[in-house]
């Protein structure tokens, strides 16, 4: 399959706030999401709207793709202005590694980080602790997802690795189902938290999340730079009363290279300073905090995005 074929089918052109008559000089951006029942494709459809509606002669035609990955190769093939991917996808492009092993994917660079995605380690209410996955049956996610180079990691920063587990490749309502049954002990979900397939899970099972202290975290992070720490609230999950630190990865914005620096800036800063808006139309607007935007950026930084982080004194 090529990469023109990644593309999948529709694209739903989103003209907002100005009619077709007498709009002269409007730039239309090509925005890369996911599948059109994902989060990637519903959040990207309310931050197009908000900013077409505060950026004078802005509007965005949202596509409907194959996600991270796929969205990599549109920008870079200039098939796509801006995308949303997960911000350990774009490292690996980046840098040749993992997902794009000795293919270094250039034209590109960040915007502004958006949301978690959090690593959720979800057991059997036996299992209290990573260390104790050791010989256990556990889901590492679909074979060459992002999630299954989650879990490696995760279990690195533990001295463990796939030998040391039994390991299943599910997908993560699958693994669900599987822990439900007693077919696994555990799995890893990489995913907004709280994670339906967690939840409808918590209903009919006891389960335990799984914390990763800040010893293992920090050894993480410095090894993966993409990482940053995160709190499940308690409460988050039927009979996980209490707050469960993990690490996330984090949903962001790419744009091509050859994007103008003035309207970059204009869409991180509007991006931000409308964050309510944003929040108003999809929940994961909620989390929109320029801070944590930067903290899981390990790319290079678009000059637009960079000037509006140094104007507010992040960079």
């Amino acid at each position: 399959m090529t990469k023109k074929t990644i593309l999948i089918g529709l694209s739903v052109l989103l003209i907002i706030a100005m009619g077709l008559t007498g709009c002269g000089g409007k730039t239309t951006l090509k925005m890369a999401t996911g599948g059109n029942t994902g989060t990637y494709y519903a959040y990207s459809g309310a931050v197009t709207q908000v900013l077409s509606e505060h950026i004078d002669n802005l509007s965005f035609d949202v596509q409907v793709t194959g996600a991270s990955r796929a969205n990599i190769y549109l920008i870079a093939d200039k098939e796509a202005d801006i995308a949303i991917v997960q911000n350990d996808v774009m490292y690996y492009a980046y840098n040749g590694t993992d997902l794009f092993d000795g293919e270094k994917v250039t034209g590109f660079s960040a915007m502004a980080g958006c949301y978690a995605e959090v690593c959720q380690i979800v057991s059997k209410s036996d299992i209290s602790s990573v260390e104790e996955l050791k010989g256990k049956r556990v889901s590492v996610g679909d074979v060459g997802s992002g999630c299954e180079f989650n879990a490696r990691q995760i279990l690195e920063a533990y001295g463990m690795t796939f030998d040391d587990i039994v390991v299943s490749n599910l997908s993560f309502g699958d693994s669900a189902a599987a822990l439900k049954d007693d077919k696994i002990d555990a799995f890893f979900c990489v995913a907004g938290a709280p994670t339906t397939a967690i939840v409808e899970l918590a209903t009919t099972n006891k389960i335990n999340i799984l914390k990763i202290d800040d010893e293992h975290a920090d050894k993480l992070i410095q090894k993966y730079p993409f990482y940053t720490k995160f709190d499940v609230p308690g409460g988050s999950y039927k009979g996980v009363d209490s707050t469960v630190q993990t690490v996330a990865v984090v949903a962001t914005y790419i744009v091509s290279d050859d994007l103008d620096e003035n309207l970059v800036y204009n869409m991180t800063k509007t991006l931000f300073e409308k964050a309510d808006e944003i929040a108003a139309a999809h929940p994961k607007g909620a989390e929109l905090n320029p801070e944590y935007s930067v903290s899981g950026i390990s790319v290079p930084i678009h000059p637009g995005a960079l000037k509006y982080y140094k104007e507010i004194g992040l960079r």
